[in-house]
């Protein structure tokens, strides 16, 4: 490791004991010469004005005196080359995910990290062009929607806004108290309770217009019954979970879906023939089917019969549109 992380290693070496380290641990966790761990301690004391005490030689141990090293802390900001490659990867994150909804509000963030990052490098480029951040399936997001909507969130104020829903393609006013705001699949949700349907609802941000942040308080729900009815089940569009689905995937597609989270209560196993069986909760079929289809013949419904039964239609409906020639 270079200077700057050994420093930062003698640091929180001292910071996380109260009983003196001994002079052959420290060169261990540094891994350098015995010269290079008395200037560095050194540089930490002088330089830095580090509350250090200890002796000299082999035998000689270090730590920061008692009371002092609580109070202490290292000037600016450091960090692990580990660290570093983190915030680099949040550098990105947040210009290229979302760029129409975030990157106006966090682009002062957006700066004072790039020039953390320029100040850590020495004034040196970095490649941040190796770093790719690739949505999909991200749909279009008024501003001014994700504005109102994170306001009334966070103000604990009710949100009026006229609503589209995909499902019917009527368009509804609603009247709601903010409950949780979710990102999904590159994706914006809000969870709410709607007070003319007195129930919690989801509903996608991009299909809301004219959001208009009302004066009355926004009612809470408890977080118990917020994961109960949003979080119990397959998918943004949960509830109560109507049953548990169980489906098989060949010895193919096992390599990718064993690892794949699917809910957070899933429970897999592999099979004696190489395939993959996993179980999960849902609400929503049409959601988790569409997810199965993406594994084509690699994967079967097998219960219940109702979530099979309704598969075989959808892929008989699907294979209908090829029967003749394209219109």
């Amino acid at each position: 490791m270079d200077r700057y992380e050994r420093i930062l290693s003698l640091h929180r070496l001292f910071k996380a004991t109260r009983y003196p380290v001994s002079f052959a641990q420290i060169k261990a966790e540094l891994g350098c010469s015995r010269a290079t761990v008395y200037r560095d301690i050194a540089f930490l004391r002088d330089a830095l004005g580090a509350p250090i005490e200890g002796g000299e030689g082999e035998e000689a141990a270090f730590r920061y005196v008692a009371g002092e090293g609580d109070r202490f802390e290292l000037p600016g900001l450091w960090l692990t080359s580990d660290e570093l490659a983190a915030l680099l990867a949040l550098n990105e994150l947040l210009g290229r995910a979302d760029p129409g909804v975030l990157a106006g509000a966090l682009a002062p963030f957006r700066a004072r990290i790039e020039r953390l990052l320029s100040d850590h490098a020495s004034g040196q480029s970095l490649p941040v062009e190796r770093i790719r951040v690739l949505a999909s399936g991200a749909r279009t997001l008024d501003q001014a929607v994700f504005r109102a909507v994170a306001g009334a969130l966070l103000r604990r104020q009710r949100l009026k806004f006229s609503y589209r829903a995909r499902s019917t393609d009527a368009s509804t006013q609603r009247v709601v108290s903010p409950q949780r705001l979710a990102h999904y699949r590159d994706n914006w949700y809000l969870d709410a309770w709607d007070h003319e349907r007195d129930g919690l609802r989801s509903f996608a941000l991009d299909r809301m217009r004219a959001p208009e942040v009302l004066a009355e308080v926004a009612l809470d729900r408890q977080a118990g019954e917020l994961d109960a009815h949003l979080a119990s089940s397959y998918g943004i569009f949960s509830g109560a979970p109507k049953a548990w689905a169980t489906i098989r995937f060949s010895p193919h597609a096992a390599r990718w879906v064993a690892d794949e989270h699917w809910h957070s209560q899933q429970q897999g196993a592999r099979l004696a023939d190489g395939r993959y069986e996993l179980r999960l909760p849902y609400s929503n079929s049409r959601e988790l089917l569409m997810d199965v289809l993406r594994y084509g013949a690699d994967a079967e419904v097998v219960a219940p019969v109702s979530l099979r039964e309704e598969m075989k239609i959808m892929l008989q409906l699907a294979l209908g549109a090829y029967q003749g020639a394209p219109t």
